[in-house]
């Protein structure tokens, strides 16, 4: 077994590692571990059944089953299946999800701790999957905005990309929008929050889960999502994961921003997600 740092800002790659050595307590110590220090741990090339891997999940906290129900996996409704693929004429899963710069689920009040992707088919010439630390994003704000953003709450929200269902068929833009506030109402968070394992503070804000920073004016909104936008996505400062077959992926949710890329037409992909709660 190998392990490395990815960037200096996020990220610890294991490699040589199979489902027993993760299932010895000092291997996979050493991967929680790394995941609270580092914020996303990337396990290479892992051969794992759908049981293993939400054994693994449970072994980190609670696997919370996927709030979009049609696309769980027809056993096992702790994992999401993302994928473009078709088998007898019907989709295996739900296709471009993440594809912009998101922290997951905050618009929930209490989202799920850590996500976990394993990837059952993935190019690896394309489709790859983009990721920053929100911690570093806050060790760059310039002091100007460390300063306004003190004690500031951000006002967390589906409406800008909730997938258009049989539901709103018929219904105007502005009646979609209505029924999906009173479906998914905004929930506040802080702006400024404190890692509970590194102590550091970190930025929890992203332009699409997002309305508003409460208090602040329209001018000042678009001036602070700009300033986050141009943070997370400078290219010195993202870890771009290149895909091989069967990674496996861990990361905390809230100091971790990431976007799936598009794929090119005619390229499959197929990844099982499971949300954890911390036990």
């Amino acid at each position: 077994m190998q392990k490395r740092d990815l960037t200096p800002y996020t990220g610890v790659e294991f490699t040589g590692v199979t489902i027993d050595d993760l299932r010895r307590p000092e291997v996979f110590d050493d991967l929680v571990d790394s995941l609270h220090r580092r914020d996303l741990v990337v396990v290479r090339g892992v051969d794992l059944t759908p049981e293993q891997q939400i054994e693994l999940a449970a072994r980190i906290g609670n696997p919370v089953p996927f709030v979009l129900k049609d696309w769980r996996h027809p056993e096992f409704d702790e994992i999401l299946v993302s994928s473009n693929e078709r088998k007898n004429d019907k989709p295996l899963g739900i296709s471009r999800v993440g594809n912009f710069w998101h922290q997951d689920s905050s618009f929930n009040e209490r989202p799920p701790e850590y996500t976990m992707l394993h990837g059952v088919n993935v190019p690896q010439d394309c489709g790859h999957t983009l990721f920053a630390s929100a911690c570093d994003v806050y060790d760059r704000l310039p002091d100007e905005w460390r300063t306004k953003l003190e004690g500031r709450i951000g006002l967390h929200t589906l409406s800008k990309q909730q997938r258009i269902g049989p539901e709103h068929v018929g219904l105007s833009i502005a009646e979609m929008r209505t029924l999906v506030t009173r479906q998914y109402p905004p929930v506040e968070h802080p702006v400024i929050r404190r890692d509970g394992f590194t102590g550091r503070n970190y930025v929890y804000a992203a332009r699409e889960y997002m309305d508003s920073v409460a208090g602040f004016d329209p001018n000042d909104n678009a001036a602070f999502f700009d300033l986050v936008d141009t943070l997370v996505q400078d290219p010195a400062h993202v870890y771009t994961h290149r895909w091989t077959p069967r990674d496996l992926l861990v990361w905390k949710t809230a100091t971790t921003y990431h976007v799936a890329t598009e794929l090119p037409p005619g390229v499959s992909r197929t990844v099982h997600r499971v949300s954890i709660a911390a036990a």
